[in-house]
């Protein structure tokens, strides 16, 4: 009578956990494909799900090209001897006479060391008054000055020189070897020589951007773009703002994958397999190949384009969907690029819901055993 109602007991058990399992979802890192598909327009849902193909990778693959506009690139170098505000000159006046205007009694010769040209532009000469001096070269502040001075000395000589080249400057932060404010010089008139100037960038050069704020306009540019193509090696100007950072795009990796977080790219355009990879790629004891997908918030344009539809209006999502198991899943995981704020999903095997109700339900009828013989 007593295994009797052992008997009873435990099959009381075992058809209440198999209850309770179905009434209640199991641990797991998220949905699953059948779950995922359910939640399709076609079903109803509110996304668009899509199987991955060579033509929906032609459709996708928008590579992040940056670049400098012809505003940036078409503006002229600066001439090495162009004054600017802010800029130091020495002057020299000779004249022709014994006690002239400048010179004192005995002295042919007037030195004006440090004559700064102030926030206008201009400098300041005793008798010849206020000159425009930013934006001509020493050589025509001499001309001017002498123009003015030979109406009241005879015959006078002057020599202006830059003592002083700290008026042009940029300002470059961010990672870079040395922060800090730059004048531009003859050998820094373009950006790559400035950079250089400034140590070097120190972020990987394969994920480096380059922004160059210059007023109301702003440019960026990948930092092994300069060197790949002149044009983007760009005259600098006056006042320039130099910010050279990491790539800013990120994805989340989710599911059965090596790690479950917010991840940077590493490279410029980053494949469906590289960010696997990236992540230590498929949990292979949980990962179900056939579930690799990744989720996406996709401009009206493409969209219209992936889908084949011309009535939709808006940034769509969409929830592309690899099968790795397929003879060609690899190579076209290895064609489609992540773009930012992708989120890829990796669903579990279905094996392993299986083990997890398994487990559940052998655990608690164990216990439920244990406690049983307990009471007895």
């Amino acid at each position: 009578m007593q295994i009797l109602t052992s008997r009873i007991t435990r099959a009381i058990t075992l058809v209440a956990v198999v209850a309770s399992l179905s009434a209640c979802a199991l641990p797991r890192s998220g949905p699953n494909k059948k779950e995922i598909f359910a939640g399709s327009v076609l079903e109803q849902g509110d996304s668009f799900v899509v199987t991955v193909n060579d033509r929906v990778n032609a459709a996708t693959a928008i590579n992040q090209e940056l670049g400098f506009s012809s505003a940036f690139q078409n503006a002229g170098v600066i001439g090495s001897d162009t004054i600017s505000p802010g800029d130091v000159l020495s002057l020299t006046i000779w004249e022709n006479v014994d006690d002239g205007l400048l010179a004192g009694q005995g002295a042919n010769a007037t030195v004006l060391s440090e004559v700064q040209v102030d926030g206008g532009g201009f400098i300041f000469v005793p008798y010849a008054g206020r000159i425009k001096a930013a934006g001509n070269s020493p050589e025509a502040i001499r001309r001017i000055i002498t123009e003015k001075l030979d109406t009241q000395t005879p015959d006078p000589q002057v020599m202006v020189a830059r003592a002083a080249g700290d008026g042009a400057t940029v300002t470059i932060t961010g990672q870079i070897a040395g922060q800090g404010v730059y004048p531009i010089e003859r050998p820094t008139r373009r950006l790559t020589a400035m950079l250089a100037k400034a140590g070097g960038v120190s972020v990987e050069p394969d994920v480096a951007q380059v922004k160059v704020i210059r007023g109301s306009k702003v440019g960026t540019v990948w930092f092994a773009d300069l060197y790949e193509n002149p044009k983007y090696d760009i005259p600098l100007r006056d006042g320039d703002r130099i910010l050279v950072e990491a790539d800013p795009r990120s994805f989340t990796a989710m599911g059965a994958t090596g790690g479950q977080s917010v991840i940077s790219f590493e490279t410029r355009n980053l494949s469906a397999l590289e960010a696997i990879a990236q992540v230590g790629g498929l949990q292979t004891n949980a990962a179900d190949p056939t579930g690799v997908f990744v989720f996406r918030n996709e401009p009206e344009e493409i969209a219209k384009q992936v889908l084949g539809r011309d009535d939709l209006v808006g940034t769509q999502r969409l929830i592309y969907v690899l099968d790795l198991t397929q003879p060609n899943g690899l190579f076209l995981a290895r064609d489609f690029l992540i773009r930012d704020e992708d989120t890829l999903y990796v669903t579990e095997a279905p094996f392993v819901q299986w083990q997890k109700t398994l487990g559940a339900i052998t655990g608690t009828a164990t216990s439920a055993n244990s406690l049983s013989n307990l009471a007895n």
